[in-house]
């Protein structure tokens, strides 16, 4: 019998793989760190060929602009925005821990950062390109993992997200924001309070913006419940003006809730696989935090399906409400018109041309008249009883 084949990765690098998480196979990076690309001046493009002395500096120069930096060793921060070329010098003590937070990256230094952490080229085209959903992909060296930070308009309820991508080495953070939306000193603040984790390494720093990234969740979605609560209380009220008020906050809201549950749904994969995942990120004193993140998470889930049957519900509601008004505004047309009937009626019938009681006679104009009011008048009554008017 012939051995089995050995199963091999596809073109692009991928694994097949079930699941929300994809293994894939990382292949090293050819490229030099920084450290011998600051001393040498000298930056190599894609196909291998270098690029002019200059570029080398004025790459670094960008980075490090755009750049935050951490060092913890040992369990303690021992530094603060340090340059990124001295990265490489700090990843070589194995009780160093790196957090390097990248702030609108272009395609160039995205290159130079594969270059020093080796990162896998289909997790680098992830992480600069938007609306990836959320989601952790495995390779071979590190993992990458994709969130949302969101917040919630007080004035208008919109929702604003944005984009967080995460790289995870055993020694290394790495989080690429997009925009202005997470705000890092949150997390940073997170960070200092609870320094004893802190020996834990990356997975204490990756529970720290998992847990700020939830509680924005849950603060969005606390917001939103609130709106949905003043809107009922619009439903029934009188008038153009609130109205028209219903009927925007209502496609605001809606338009909200759908896009929060976009992001917050797939978030309960992420959490479970990296607590599944085998990998040494998440150890076993830290498996309490990233439970109890993942309590939170399926308490946001829950409250955000919640909010989607009582939205439905708020939908339906405004409908029958419109369909009332419609009809209380057709009984009163119609009560109207019966009324004007009358009338009606009477001056065609003592406009024919044809001898009647009362022709060519007062008191024919003063019975005609009398018939008008007291008809009318009696109408007007039994209508306004009935509600009909």
């Amino acid at each position: 019998m012939s051995a089995p084949a050995l199963a091999r990765p596809s073109l692009d690098g991928r694994l097949s793989s079930g699941g929300a998480v994809r293994e894939v196979v990382s292949r090293p990076a050819p490229d030099p760190p920084w450290s011998r690309l600051a001393a040498s001046g000298i930056r190599w493009n894609p196909d291998g060929e270098p690029i002019g002395t200059g570029s080398a500096g004025r790459l670094l120069a960008t980075l490090c602009a755009m750049a935050r930096t951490r060092l913890y060793r040992n369990g303690s921060l021992v530094a603060e925005d340090f340059p990124v070329q001295e990265i490489s010098a700090h990843l070589a003590d194995p009780g160093s821990v790196v957090w390097l937070d990248l702030h609108r990256p272009g395609p160039a230094d995205f290159a130079m950062v594969r270059e020093e952490f080796g990162l896998h080229e289909l997790a680098v085209e992830d992480a600069l390109h938007e609306g990836q959903r959320p989601k952790l992909d495995r390779y071979r060296t590190h993992d990458f993992l994709s969130a949302y930070a969101v917040t919630v308009a007080a004035d208008s309820a919109e929702l604003l997200v944005s984009e967080v991508a995460v790289f995870l080495t055993s020694q290394a953070l790495i989080t690429v924001r997009k925009d202005d939306g997470l705000v890092v000193d949150d997390v940073i603040a997170r960070w200092d309070q609870a320094p004893e984790l802190a020996g834990h390494g990356v997975g204490f720093l990756l529970h720290g913006l998992l847990d700020h990234l939830v509680d924005g969740h849950f603060t969005a979605v606390q917001r939103l419940d609130d709106a949905i609560e003043n809107l009922e209380e619009l439903l029934f009220e009188e008038g153009r003006k609130q109205i028209q008020t219903v009927q925007r906050r209502l496609y605001a809201l809606r338009k909200s809730l759908v896009g929060l549950r976009r992001v917050v749904l797939p978030m309960r994969e992420v959490v479970n696989a990296l607590m599944r995942s085998g990998r040494p990120v998440v150890t076993e004193p830290l498996t309490p935090y990233y439970q109890d993140v993942y309590d939170h998470v399926l308490r946001v889930t829950e409250w955000t399906e919640s909010l989607r049957d009582l939205m439905n519900s708020v939908v339906e509601t405004n409908l029958s409400v419109q369909a009332n008004r419609v009809n209380v505004i057709m009984k009163k047309v119609t009560s109207w018109a019966a009324i004007i009937a009358v009338p009606t009626a009477i001056t065609g019938f003592y406009g024919q041309n044809l001898p009647y009681p009362g022709f060519a006679r007062q008191w024919g104009f003063i019975l005609s008249t009398a018939l008008i009011v007291v008809l009318s008048v009696l109408l007007y009554v039994v209508f306004k009883h009935k509600d009909w008017i």
